[in-house]
């Protein structure tokens, strides 16, 4: 009885260990979440909760869906374009078994996209949710879980410039994902860029709003960028409703960032 007692305990924490996000690495940095604009969020839920496997929490008045490695957060609010006229063109997730994934998402009546051999020699596939927010999978049966967060992709002309930007002011470093040469990592993410030969959106407003996140002391941090010649559109600021810091800037190529601190306690 002792044996079950601590082998269900293990089970317990090992669970909510699993739902929260990565370690900040050396400079406090970590990946936070995805911020999505959606005409219902009562129809978006179900697919996050059911297909993707998400866990639904609240933020303060904020409805979110939490996943290892990330959280996705939704604003009820009709997206002016799909992710992919944005410079945000996407992101994606890891997950166990891909085709069960598949035949449960097609049996809900909703199409796949493309299904392919991915950069890193593993089964991929693409799905596109209500609003055009477009999603990447990539299959890891050695995953302990059924999905995690795993990856961010920005197209843009300017893209080798933009990966440098963020290595720069995020104190990153350029690491290959497969055959993709121009990426790099925060904890809980990597960050791949790709060429664009079309003129993307940046991304105020549309399906994929902006992408978060999660910093130790914010406010030092916030002061040193604006020291590197940061602007913010919302400075530090300590949001009670939410129980988190905050600050939101653009990157060069339009792509909205918010900073946070505190989300790693939900």
């Amino acid at each position: 009885m002792r044996y079950l007692t601590l082998l269900f305990l293990a089970m317990l924490c090992s669970g909510t260990t699993l739902a929260q996000l990565a370690t900040p690495d050396e400079s406090g940095i970590a990946y936070g979440h995805m911020h999505l604009n959606v005409s219902s969020i009562d129809q978006h839920l179900p697919i996050w909760t059911e297909h993707f496997g998400g866990e639904e929490i609240a933020i303060g008045p904020l409805r979110a869906v939490k996943f290892p490695n990330m959280i996705v957060m939704f604003a009820e609010q009709t997206p002016a374009m799909g992710s992919r006229e944005t410079v945000m063109d996407h992101f994606g997730f890891k997950v166990r078994n891909i085709q069960r994934f598949i035949d449960k998402w097609e049996a809900a009546g909703f199409e796949m996209g493309r299904v392919f051999t991915g950069a890193e020699g593993q089964i991929n596939a693409y799905v596109t949710l209500p609003d055009g927010v477009y999603v990447e999978l990539q299959e890891d049966q050695g995953l302990r879980e059924e999905f995690t967060g795993y990856h961010v992709h920005y197209f843009t002309s300017q893209y080798e410039e933009l990966l440098d930007w963020y290595v720069e002011i995020f104190g990153l470093e350029i690491r290959p994902r497969g055959t993709i040469a121009t990426t790099t990592n925060v904890p809980g993410s990597n960050l791949s860029f790709g060429n664009s030969n079309s003129p993307r959106a940046p991304t105020l407003g549309t399906a994929i709003d902006h992408v978060g996140f999660e910093i130790t002391n914010l406010e030092d941090f916030c002061r040193s960028l604006a020291e590197r010649g940061i602007e913010f559109e919302v400075p530090y600021s300590e949001i009670e409703a939410l129980g988190l810091a905050v600050a939101f800037f653009t990157d060069p190529s339009g792509v909205r960032i918010e900073l946070t601190e505190g989300l790693d306690a939900f």
